[in-house]
């Protein structure tokens, strides 16, 4: 009987050894993290800053013991530019992987693509781009610049400094599109007026006819929202034609970087609101491009996207660790004390709770006849504040619903 007893107590003893075991094992699994972003194609010249800022962000915060002592697992696939293949490898990264967050995009219309997918699932996606704002998802955290942030400041210093006839260029999706109805809709209240407008799809390089159109409506300014390297082709072709008008945009300079990539004076009297560029000269941004370019020395330019990749994976680590959970439940308690906030270069960034958007301080850019970066003025932090105004409130209700000026939430009952 004796023996009996010491036998069953080594073999509980065994077995609750064995589940501590396992219990370490999987504490110390890795957090996986999916990563949907272009590095090929018409987009990979903005897309492949992404790639790096991601893995810059994923060597420190490894080489600092991981988030709650578990290393993350970056597992990248490139879409390359194509939504279809986005939706195929968002669901492969979802079932197969078992990601615990996916971050990236750099289209709208990929983010549409992927948005679908995510909101069947209870995983947390991070979209590191600016965008033209009005997505309320209680999966979705934005951490780019939105129009609130970017349009309210740039259009009415534009038509302040230079005039109230605009003539704008759009890349031809849904970006292009809204952005355009925020121009619309800011200019109709500074009494300003759209003298030309063109949608232009993705991949068009060649802008004779566009030069022509604008010459003849005489805008005193361009509002050019073109993306990807083909549509950056205008400017080199408006230069050539000597149009020499102002512009101004949402994406240019700190996105794409076209001051790095053409010859003066193509991009002279460009002017953005950027929330980061790499031209800024503080401290913590100091600090930041050095360990870049340690790790990327070849890199042309920390873009925007890359700027984004990076602090959404710090933010996330922050919330995770705030929330000892990676589940999305439990990360948007953390969102919804408005303590999701993080130390980045541009300075201090939070997560506001109704809209998951993030706030960021902003500051306007121009762009000089020899390619330098001038900033004309601080705003200083911006919140998110459109999506809350108009009724979005994720803390209440999960809208699922992308809204513009002109498609507003219905009044909840």
């Amino acid at each position: 009987m004796k023996q009996h007893y010491k036998l069953v107590r080594g073999l509980t003893a065994g077995v609750f050894l064995a589940a501590a075991s396992m219990g370490a094992a999987l504490a110390a699994d890795p957090i996986k993290v999916g990563l949907l972003e272009d590095i090929s194609g018409d987009l990979a010249l903005i897309g492949k800053p992404k790639l790096n800022g991601s893995q810059l962000a994923v060597d420190e915060i490894n080489g600092a013991g991981g988030i709650l002592g578990r290393k993350i697992e970056l597992i990248h696939l490139d879409p390359q530019g194509d939504n279809a293949r986005y939706q195929e490898f968002a669901r492969r990264l979802i079932s197969k992987d078992k990601v615990d967050v996916l971050i990236g995009g750099i289209t709208s219309a990929s983010r549409e693509a992927v948005r679908p997918i995510i909101d069947r699932t209870d995983i947390p996606y991070f979209y590191t781009n600016q965008y033209e704002g009005g997505v309320c998802d209680a999966n979705m955290i934005s951490n780019g610049a939105i129009p609130e942030q970017q349009f309210s400041t740039l259009i009415p210093y534009m038509v302040e400094n230079f005039g109230k006839k605009v003539y704008v260029i759009a890349a031809d999706y849904n970006f292009g599109q809204l952005s355009a109805e925020w121009n619309r809709t800011i200019l109709k209240g500074l009494g300003g007026t759209v003298v030309g407008e063109e949608f232009i799809p993705l991949g068009v390089s060649q802008f004779a006819q566009t030069i022509q159109n604008i010459q003849k409506a005489k805008p005193d300014w361009i509002l050019t929202i073109n993306v990807g390297a083909a549509q950056d082709s205008f400017f080199e072709q408006a230069a050539a034609a000597k149009l020499n008008l102002p512009m101004g945009s949402s994406i240019k300079i700190m996105l794409g970087f076209e001051h790095k990539r053409f010859a003066p004076p193509a991009l002279n009297k460009m002017h953005a609101a950027a929330n980061w560029f790499e031209e800024i000269d503080t401290p913590e941004a100091n600090d930041f491009k050095k360990r870049w370019h340690a790790k990327f020395p070849n890199e042309t330019y920390i873009n925007d996207m890359g700027y984004n990749a990076y602090t959404a994976l710090y933010m996330y680590k922050q919330m995770v660790e705030s929330a000892k959970s990676t589940k999305l439940a439990d990360l948007r308690k953390v969102i919804a004390t408005g303590k999701a906030c993080i130390e980045a270069p541009e300075g201090q960034i939070c997560i506001d709770p109704k809209s998951q958007h993030t706030s960021h301080r902003m500051r306007l850019i121009s762009v000089d006849e020899k390619h330098q970066v001038k900033v004309i003025k601080d705003y200083g932090v911006i919140q998110p504040y459109w999506l809350g105004q108009i009724g979005c409130d994720l803390t209440k209700h999960n809208d699922k619903k992308q809204y513009s000026p002109t498609d507003l939430p219905k009044k909840k009952t």
